[in-house]
């Protein structure tokens, strides 16, 4: 089994992904399982040619494979992520270590662009260029799929959504700058695409009901005796917890689903 990424660094300064999949947990999404299966069933995968951005651990790309797309070419910038998705894919797609902004894929290759919960950790600079990227990489007519980190109203007065930037950059350890739905579709139409489906579902990523829903009985309890076990792991997923708690009315999961005009 190859190496968790950031596996060497100390508890006190994870990503915070990285700390509940080192803790065991296996769906990393901010709005659960079920929206990333609402999402992909968006998309149409059977006999499309897929790009996975940033594939995490590779649950994701179970269920893409399982959809029997034509093809499966996951990226990742971070080696040690590669090769952990390099094991899920096997024979079955093959797996590039390239920045998402800069995938080397040939342009208007893919029928289906997938990244999910990583343009919230983006400057508006890098989710642009990535979006770009995509873009570039779809065909006429596919469809780029996100999964990401959201606010809720579209309203939100500007220095709350500032304050819950900084409160998750604290807890979490990266700069997260989650939008609006109005702002991530404003993002995907400034770069040329038409917005077909928006998706939402509560930021529930550390509560009982979805942690059964996502990782089942036996996969709470994987993650709860890593938890008993490790005491700084307890105190960083507590905190992260409490800013998931006090924000709960203003984060919300979101999924978009857009279109490259034909």
């Amino acid at each position: 089994m190859s190496t968790l990424p950031q596996a060497d660094r100390p508890i006190d300064d994870v990503q915070g992904h990285w700390l509940l999949a080192r803790l065991g947990k296996r769906v990393l999404r901010p709005g659960g399982l079920e929206l990333t299966t609402q999402l992909l069933d968006e998309v149409h995968l059977a006999g499309a040619e897929v790009v996975e951005l940033a594939p995490g651990i590779g649950r994701t790309a179970t269920l893409i494979l399982a959809a029997e797309p034509a093809g499966y070419v996951g990226v990742d910038a971070d080696p040690s992520a590669a090769a952990l998705v390099a094991e899920v894919v096997g024979e079955r797609g093959r797996i590039v270590t390239a920045d998402a902004a800069d995938t080397g894929l040939p342009g208007g290759s893919a029928d289906v662009v997938i990244g999910e919960a990583m343009l919230t950790m983006q400057s508006p600079r890098g989710k642009k260029a990535i979006i770009d990227e995509a873009v570039r990489v779809l065909k006429p007519g596919g469809h780029y799929a996100i999964h990401e980190l959201g606010l809720q109203p579209d309203d939100l007065d500007p220095a709350i959504a500032d304050e819950i930037r900084k409160a998750l950059a604290r807890s979490i350890k990266v700069n997260a700058r989650p939008l609006t739905a109005a702002e991530w579709t404003a993002l995907l139409t400034e770069a040329g695409l038409e917005v077909e489906w928006v998706g939402r579902a509560p930021m529930a990523l550390l509560q009982m009901r979805r942690n059964l829903a996502d990782e089942g009985v036996r996969g709470v309890l994987r993650i709860a005796w890593n938890l008993v076990r490790n005491p700084g792991a307890r105190r960083r997923v507590l905190s992260v917890r409490r800013t998931f708690t006090r924000y709960a009315d203003q984060l919300t999961g979101i999924a978009l689903v857009a279109r490259k005009p034909a």
